[in-house]
């Protein structure tokens, strides 16, 4: 593990679980906690890619609710959690009319139930040691995007738990917050938006900052969140979008 840094150094020790942090943003947010000084516990569905996070992985299908009940139930027996960002989360682009209700269900028991298993198998330890840095990853989609109908109402869904889950757990002093990202320069980004595209060029031109974003961007969004000095922000979202939703 990484020696935490002289900045994070107050979260020396501390236990952080990422679902769906094999790769892509969930990997950069995953090293960045090691590097911050936690010990970070991968969830997800493949094995990480980075050797760094593959000690304490597991591997599920967090759209399983009977698998992912039983991987957290072990979770929170073996370790004394007080991070977790539910990240995992799955697109599946479609116009209104051509949405399909397996998607839905895919989407809404991947991106929205897995998020309510985790933390409500992680909570218990947090109320135990009287804090807790919850981090839900939304997107930018939640202020609306075409072809995004039943992805919109999974990162909404999301949203609105976390805002909920901030007014009921903060006299536990555990604080619940979203990043919002986009565009951010993932696999899945080049698979819905071709590199050569006409698409993917008219989104790289409409950023203000005028680049994509990238996996470490978000990372340190959560990073700040996470921090134990970040103990009087609950309830919010900060939008990673290179000024995207500005305006």
């Amino acid at each position: 593990m990484s020696q935490p840094s002289v900045h994070n150094q107050n979260n020396q020790y501390a236990c952080a679980v990422v679902t769906g942090g094999a790769r892509n943003i969930g990997q950069a947010i995953a090293l960045r906690l090691q590097q911050d000084g936690c010990r970070v516990i991968v969830v997800d569905i493949v094995e990480p890619e980075a050797a760094a996070l593959q000690a304490d992985a597991y591997q599920v299908d967090l759209a399983d609710a009977d698998a992912t009940q039983r991987v957290m139930g072990d979770i929170a027996e073996r370790y004394a959690v007080t991070r977790l960002v539910n990240n995992v989360g799955i697109v599946a682009p479609a116009l209104l009319e051509e949405a399909t209700l397996e998607d839905f269900d895919q989407l809404m028991h991947l991106n929205v139930r897995s998020a309510l298993i985790c933390t409500q198998a992680l909570l218990p330890a947090m109320k135990a040691q009287g804090m807790g840095r919850i981090v839900i990853n939304a997107s930018r989609v939640v202020l609306g995007k075409e072809a995004r109908t039943i992805y919109s109402a999974t990162k909404g869904a999301l949203q609105s738990m976390a805002r909920t889950w901030a007014l009921e757990l903060a006299e536990h002093s555990i604080t619940v917050n979203c990043v919002a990202p986009g565009p951010i320069a993932t696999s899945a980004f080049w698979q819905n938006n071709p590199p050569d595209s006409e698409r993917a060029r008219r989104i790289i031109d409409n950023i203000p900052l005028q680049r994509m974003g990238q996996p470490d961007d978000v990372a340190q969004a959560v990073s700040f969140f996470c921090d134990e000095r970040s103990g009087f922000i609950t309830g919010q979202t900060l939008f990673v979008c290179g000024g995207v939703t500005v305006g």
